[in-house]
């Protein structure tokens, strides 16, 4: 078995092809010549037969050292919207902690999250303040 590490890194990896001006220049032609056919990415519809389904994303490049509100840049952070349908979300990213830990933010349906807590729970564990080490906790 490889690490998280690993398969971050792979998908990461994956997604650089994806990332350029090329593919994006690309993609934009292919859209204008399917603009007359509805499409939807499978994931994003309901109803499917496949079971539920869910993406995973990178988080490993998020630039939360970046980010300030005006109150100090956050230990933490990561992004996700609720697109309202019924698929999960899965975001690894590296632990603020610098331990070599991984936090890996879930956002799934209640089954996806019982097999999760019933086979890898030896894997996982919630995240607190403490286990993010927080330099102003009392």
């Amino acid at each position: 078995e490889n690490p998280l590490s690993y398969v971050a890194n792979e998908v990461h990896e994956f997604l650089d092809g994806a990332v350029t001006k090329e593919h994006f220049l690309g993609l934009i032609d292919w859209v204008e010549s399917h603009r007359p056919v509805p499409g939807l990415a499978k994931i994003y519809c309901s109803g499917s037969e496949d079971g539920p389904a869910f993406v995973v994303s990178s988080g490993q490049r998020f630039p939360e050292s970046k980010v300030d509100f005006g109150w100090g840049k956050p230990l933490f952070g990561s992004y996700h919207f609720p697109w309202g349908g019924d698929s999960g979300y899965v975001m690894p990213m590296p632990s603020p902690s610098c331990n070599g830990d991984w936090v890996v933010y879930m956002h799934l349906l209640k089954g996806q999250v019982e097999l999760i807590e019933t086979e890898a729970a030896h894997l996982f564990r919630p995240l607190t303040f403490d286990y993010l080490q927080h330099p102003n906790k009392e």
